[in-house]
């Protein structure tokens, strides 16, 4: 399988994990596992961070 990144900055990195969130928390209340959402979650905390000149 590919592997795609893609840089964001912290606006839209705060997004995606609320977005996972709000989904995560959908799945616990329906019943259904969380396994795919928690390593997503889990992938974009500890994706590194680069310093990006903004010229």
């Amino acid at each position: 399988m590919k592997k795609n990144k893609i840089a964001m900055n912290e606006a839209e990195w705060m997004c995606a994990l609320r977005a996972l969130n709000a989904m995560r928390n959908r799945l616990i209340a329906e019943g259904s596992y969380t396994d795919v959402v928690d390593e997503v979650i889990t992938k974009i905390v500890k994706a590194p961070v680069r310093k990006v000149n903004d010229t």
